[in-house]
Parts: structure tokens; C-alpha cells; sequence
């Protein structure tokens, strides 16, 4: 008799693991864990899933070792997802599996690394993170014998793919060649838990990207006195704790944003799957908007954290100055391997199509998206600089 993975008690609307639509390449079960936590384990094991150690969202990494990399960031966003499955009774394990995943296409240097490749990529069909995530998981981890990628379930590829809505319109090339491969019903709204991960996205990055700007000193913490759920927070605890030092006062109003914003997102839903009467998984995809998400209230609160964020912390001078030095990098990067391949490690290099080549630049490109902060200096300097042994 085969095992059983039900973690009691799932709600009838999560994505139940024995019943899960499979993988690519067909591969026996195994006792001791469910589809969704093979999936959860090959992540954790894949190379991409390393490197976020050392890719960073906002800071450069070697401005401070204090402040959030992709990896701590998902961390993070794993164990809000987990808490806010948990209380609507859903798999924690795919909502893990999809929180811990969600970043591994992004390129270093964050948003300014992925604004160089999208332009530089232009004329080859582009470059997007979520495209590149599925790439990642898909193609670009080879370590297995019998397929490349890493073969994770229907359920977890069509979670990453569609975490933030459905996919309609003009398709990401990469997307749409795998959609007819292994078809992932792009039009209809994703999993439960997968709306779970991307809302915990939110919640994390926006918490802690405040969490990080106070302690780079790139705002006072008055200047957040008047955000919504930040400023009543931040009072709520020096009523309790008057005179708390500024690390402990950050993180006791940071953990205590968190825990309202996930109270809300819980209530909201539950809310939502009982006006609606969700009865199954096939209702949640079909259904007009997502069932997990903030109340208009916190969104709201979601609209004016990204506000106060984009000119106190994204757009400060500082930062700017990071980011102008990281678009460079990445940059010269592409442009200089695009134009001699040969410069191209092994594999990387016997792949391309000679200089200029669609080919080449897929092929560059992903060896550009892959690398660490580090690792993207690291280059820069043997490829540019004379006295750096290449």
C-alpha cells in the first residue's frame, strides 16, 4: 500500500501531496517524504539556492554583514508562509518550497543587476526574474542524471511561475516553450499557497527593508513615526519599554509590524474562502482575484511602507551611488562576453554561437544572472583590470 502524506488536517482547498499532478520526468515516490517536501529539499540542495548567500536585495554585499541577502530574505519569507498556511490549514511544505524558491532568478546586485540585463537583453526576447527562476529549477541546475534542472512538481512550477497572478498576454520566451512542454495553466490564478508566499514577500521585504534602512542610518527612526502600523507599533512598544537601546527598539517594532500584517492576511482570507465558499482547488483557480492577500486597510499601509521606502531608502544618495557602481559592473559584464564568448568558462563558452549571437547572449546572460555580488566583482576585475591575475 502506498504511503499517505496528508498533514492533518488540510483544508479541502489546499494542494493536497497524493494528489499532486507530478513531475516532468516521471520518478518513483519515496516513503519518507512528500512531493512537496522532495521539492522543498532539492531547492535547499541546488547551487542557485547557495549563491543567494552572497546576492544582495539593496546593499552591495560588502557594505555590511548585518543587512538582508537574498537568502536571509527568503529565509524570512519561508517562515511568514509557513505561519500563514499553517493558520488557513494548507500545505505548509509547498508554501515553504515556493517562499524559499521565488528568488532564485534574480541577477546580483538586485534590481539594478536586473534592469542591465533586461536592457541588454532587448533584442534576444528579454530578461525576467520570474522567467528566470523557472529556468533555474528548470534547465540550469545540472546535477541529476536523469534531467536537468531540479524536476520539482507540477504544483511547485506553476506556484513560482504564477505566485503573482495569472500570466496573460505577451509570455516571457522561456515561459511560454516550457507551458507547451508541460503545460502549467497560465490564465487561471495559482494555488492557495502560493498566494501565501507571495503576499509573505511582502510582508517580509517591506518590514525588513524598514529594519535595514534604520540601522544603516539612511532615515531616523522619528521619520517613521507617522507610517501606518509602523508609527503606532513603534510607540506601543516604548510605552512597554521606555529607554530600550535602538537595536532591540527596531526589532521589537519590526517582529510586531509582522505579526499584525500577518494577522491581517489570515483574517482577510479566511474571510474571502467562506464569502466565496471555496470548496476545492479548482475554485481557487477559477476564481475572479486572488484569496489571499492584504485587507484595503493594510494595503493601504503596503501602499505608504513603499512610499516612505522608494525615496528614504531606494533612492537615497548612498544607495544610488551602489547602484549606479553595480549597473556598471553588470554591464561591462554582458557587453564584453557577448562580444568575445571565448572569454567564457568551458561549458558556458562550447554553448554559444559565435559573437553577438542569440545563442551566445542566452548563454551569457545566464552566466551573468547567476552570479554573486562577489563573484560579479570578482570578474569585473579579472576581465578589466590589468593587474588582476585573470
Amino acid at each position: 500500500m502506498e504511503p499517505t502524506f496528508c498533514q492533518a488536517p488540510l483544508a479541502p482547498y489546499a494542494c493536497i501531496p497524493d494528489r499532486s499532478r507530478g513531475r516532468l520526468v516521471d520518478e518513483p515516490s519515496t516513503g519518507g517524504r512528500s512531493p512537496f517536501q522532495r521539492d522543498r529539499d532539492r531547492i535547499i540542495h541546488a547551487a542557485a539556492f547557495r549563491r543567494l548567500s552572497s546576492k544582495t536585495q539593496v546593499f552591495v554585499y560588502h557594505e555590511g554583514d548585518s543587512y538582508r541577502t537574498r537568502l536571509s530574505h527568503s529565509l524570512e519569507v519561508s517562515q511568514i508562509a509557513r505561519s500563514i498556511a499553517r493558520e488557513l490549514h494548507l500545505n505548509e511544505d509547498l508554501a515553504e518550497a515556493l517562499a524559499l524558491a521565488h528568488d532564485l532568478g534574480h541577477p546580483p546586485f538586485g534590481h539594478a543587476g536586473e534592469d542591465v540585463l533586461k536592457r541588454c537583453m532587448a533584442p534576444f526576447g528579454g530578461f525576467d526574474h520570474n522567467a528566470q527562476s523557472l529556468k533555474v529549477v528548470t534547465k540550469l541546475e545540472r546535477h541529476y542524471a536523469a534531467f536537468d534542472g531540479l524536476n520539482l512538481t507540477w504544483e511547485t512550477l506553476e506556484g513560482l511561475v504564477k505566485h503573482n497572478g495569472p500570466l496573460t498576454g505577451t509570455l516571457p520566451a522561456y515561459i511560454a516553450a516550457f507551458d507547451k512542454k508541460f503545460p502549467l495553466e497560465l490564465a487561471d490564478h495559482s494555488s492557495l499557497e502560493a498566494q501565501v508566499a507571495a503576499v509573505a514577500d511582502d510582508i517580509a521585504y517591506n518590514n525588513h527593508d524598514i529594519a535595514d534602512g534604520l540601522r544603516a542610518g539612511l532615515f531616523p527612526i522619528d521619520a517613521v513615526r507617522d507610517l501606518p502600523v509602523v508609527g503606532p507599533k513603534l510607540a506601543e512598544v516604548d510605552a512597554q519599554h521606555p529607554g530600550l537601546d535602538p537595536a532591540r527598539r527596531i526589532h521589537e517594532t519590526v517582529r510586531r509590524m509582522i505579526n499584525a500584517m500577518v494577522s491581517d492576511v489570515v483574517a482577510y482570507a479566511r474571510g474571502h474562502l467562506a464569502e466565496h465558499r471555496i470548496r476545492d482547488i479548482s475554485d481557487v483557480r477559477k476564481a475572479a482575484h486572488p484569496l489571499v492577500s492584504f485587507s484595503p486597510e493594510m494595503q493601504a499601509t503596503d501602499r505608504a511602507l513603499k512610499a516612505f521606502l522608494f525615496p528614504n531608502m531606494y533612492r537615497h544618495y548612498k544607495v544610488m551611488r551602489a547602484t549606479t557602481k553595480a549597473r556598471r559592473v553588470v554591464d561591462d559584464l554582458f557587453s564584453l562576453l557577448l562580444s568575445e564568448p571565448r572569454l567564457l568558462p568551458g561549458d558556458w563558452r562550447n554553448r554559444c554561437n559565435g559573437p553577438g549571437a542569440p545563442e551566445t547572449a542566452h548563454e551569457v546572460c545566464d552566466y551573468v544572472a547567476g552570479m554573486t555580488d562577489r563573484f560579479a566583482l570578482d570578474e569585473h576585475a579579472r576581465l578589466f583590470d590589468p593587474k588582476v591575475n585573470p
